[in-house]
């Protein structure tokens, strides 16, 4: 029942799209830029270039991952508005939240870094929201987990960093980890868990490739596509249950993260600030050493032998000074 109705819904916003753009895009009024595999609407249109050109390089990689043509043409918003922005995704992504994609529509919306504190580049979040987009079309009208959606996301937009590998750490040392099947509630969480959410799904995803294959992702996708279960998709890519699936990949977090690894990256973190304080503090003496050296040489070229006489009387001229006068 669950699939007719969804079926019902994906068709009328087809039958909606095909009719036009929504009132939300019509209420844009950005000069689109047409590229080959991607239509722009930039606010700030010196990104396109940047982002198409991490469009067709993630494009080319999902190409060969999920065996898949991707032979559609995506809209791409970049929105320094924030109200156009919410019309545009119906208010319905969380505050900590920098893009979305809609893959009925074939549309993705970002907050433009000039207006938002993304946290993330603009060629990031395309990679990432195109990824999405590319994986609904694999999957058709089957939803796969929301970890490997955006594990995927993670793994192919590269965004992985160093505070992604301190959360981690965190997460390990006061228990923190998230069952897998838990993360489908990520836009509930609060921005902190929200990013440990993310960093799992990003080494479920890691972990999968590693220990089972280059195809496995493509296995479970293309089983979630003909309409197989979470857990006969994993069973078929990977041999395991889902909660066999989860078992071991609970014992590789925490081989990979536990109280030494948060300890090893503070330290290397104080590592880091101390080295760039000491080169500020060495460009800073450079720095004030030129100066003085600056001031010697105007000294040097100054005399400081003067006679000022007598103060009480600086019309006065000594007898002393001007023998020849007696």
């Amino acid at each position: 029942m669950k699939i007719i109705l969804k079926s019902i819904f994906l068709i009328i916003v087809i039958a909606r799209c095909s009719f036009g753009i929504s009132p939300a895009e019509r209420a844009i009024k950005i000069e689109p830029v047409e590229k080959e595999y991607a239509t722009y609407f930039y606010s700030n249109p010196s990104y396109i270039e940047k982002s198409d050109s991490v469009l067709i390089r993630t494009r080319d990689r999902l190409i060969l991952m999920l065996r898949d043509s991707l032979d559609y043409k995506p809209k791409l918003y970049l929105l320094d508005d924030l109200s156009q922005f919410n019309n545009l995704t119906a208010g319905k992504i969380p505050d900590w939240g920098a893009a979305v994609a809609y893959s009925a529509r074939k549309l993705i919306a970002i907050k433009s870094p000039d207006k938002f504190n993304t946290r993330k580049s603009v060629p990031i979040l395309v990679a990432h929201e195109y990824t999405h987009l590319a994986i609904a079309d694999k999957c058709g009208f089957h939803d796969p987990p929301r970890w490997m959606h955006e594990g995927l996301s993670v793994f192919l937009s590269e965004e992985w960093s160093w505070s992604d590998n301190l959360a981690m750490g965190k997460a390990a040392v006061f228990g923190q980890f998230i069952p897998l099947a838990d993360i489908d509630n990520v836009n509930r969480f609060n921005e902190s868990k929200a990013q440990i959410a993310y960093a799992e799904s990003y080494l479920a995803v890691k972990f999968m490739l590693r220990y089972y294959g280059s195809n496995s992702v493509n296995l479970f996708l293309t089983r979630i596509g003909e309409g197989k279960t979470v857990d006969e998709a994993l069973y078929s890519s990977t041999g395991l249950t889902v909660e066999e699936f989860q078992t071991d990949f609970n014992a590789y977090l925490n081989q990979q993260f536990n109280f030494v690894s948060i300890f090893m990256d503070t330290i290397f973190f104080w590592i880091a600030l101390a080295i760039i304080m000491v080169v500020g503090f060495f460009l800073q003496f450079k720095k004030r050493r030129k100066y003085y050296k600056k001031w010697e040489e105007q000294e040097k070229l100054q005399s400081t032998d003067f006679d000022y006489g007598d103060p009480d009387n600086p019309e006065h001229i000594e007898d002393d000074d001007e023998p020849w006068r007696s």
